[in-house]
């Protein structure tokens, strides 16, 4: 008989996940899988939702109603065995500060029954770069040593899934990117890591995302997927005037949307005929100069935007 192809079983299954606060609905309806060993990103602004759906995936609060499954276990009926084979990372750093590096990690590993010595090819790259520091106490660490220590923390149990919530939040550009390439070598590891964060430029980082706003998913696909979908001709637009140029420019007929994006705005057409010429000569009657307008290629965050405006 030939051998049937089966899917394994997703490491994370979330069907109509619901949870209000008074009159506040924290999250609507939220369905989405998680692949075992996929490095899956959440990604929106804060108060999106992000860290009430972590709470309830590492069995820290009940959702109103719907389901999830961790690892193969119910969050609710089974939220012993999901404490035991999950890591997690909160937003706000939950240490003990009056405890050294070292005595955080071994009290950590002696709750799961654990050593340090016992999984510490797991957390070797992670530890070493703060292994110098090991008796410094961890209130006195630095945003990124903190980091590596909660991270170092949530993997001595060597759990299957790996809950980051905005990891990276008030740290620097390069711990940042240090931290991102110590995801990788978790990942090939076979750990599942489920992501969050308000920064739009690691989504790219992920194999999937779930863009979120308002407690709602308003796409869920690869990062390179969401780019591809994005539906318009989208310009980037400078003047001697922002934030006149930003009221024009929401004012022009031709335009779709137009938001602030740093030092430019980015503005989607709505005429597939358009011409550059002819919204420089709207903006010169506008009284603009140093005018410049191009072409650019979309982001996440100009996918984000376009889909929150639907």
């Amino acid at each position: 008989m030939e051998e049937q192809n089966i899917n394994p079983a997703p490491s994370i299954h979330c069907e109509s996940l619901s949870k209000s606060y008074g009159k506040v609905e924290a999250l609507k309806n939220i369905s989405f899988n998680v692949e075992k060993g996929e490095i899956f990103g959440i990604i929106g602004p804060d108060g999106a939702g992000k860290t009430t759906l972590f709470r309830i995936l590492t069995t820290l609060l009940l959702a109103d109603s719907g389901t999830a499954i961790v690892d193969g276990f119910d969050v609710v009926k089974n939220y012993r065995e999901i404490r035991n084979r999950v890591g997690y990372v909160p937003g706000r750093f939950s240490l003990y500060q009056d405890l050294t590096v070292e005595e955080n990690l071994n009290f950590f590993a002696t709750v799961f029954n654990t050593s340090i010595a016992e999984n510490y090819e797991l957390i070797k790259d992670i530890y070493q770069q703060i292994e110098p520091f090991k008796t410094r106490r961890a209130g006195k660490l630095s945003g990124g040593m903190k980091q590596k220590l909660a991270l170092s923390c949530a993997l001595i149990h060597k759990p299957s899934v790996l809950f980051l919530d905005e990891p990276t939040t008030g740290v620097d550009p390069v711990s940042r990117k240090e931290f991102w390439s110590m995801l990788k070598k978790l990942k090939e590891q076979g750990i599942t890591i489920l992501v969050s964060t308000p920064y739009m430029d690691e989504a790219s980082l992920c194999d999937r995302i779930a863009l979120i706003q308002n407690g709602q998913f308003l796409k869920i696909d690869t990062p390179q997927n969401i780019v591809k979908q994005f539906g318009n001709a989208l310009l980037a637009v400078r003047s001697d005037s922002m934030s006149k140029l930003l009221k024009d420019l929401r004012e022009n007929e031709l335009t779709k949307s137009c938001f602030a994006f740093g030092d430019k705005h980015h503005v989607t057409i709505q005429d597939s005929a358009f011409k550059i010429q002819h919204l420089k000569e709207y903006l010169e009657q506008k009284g603009h100069t140093s005018i410049e307008i191009e072409f650019i290629e979309p982001g996440i965050e100009d996918c984000f935007m376009e889909l929150s405006q639907r």
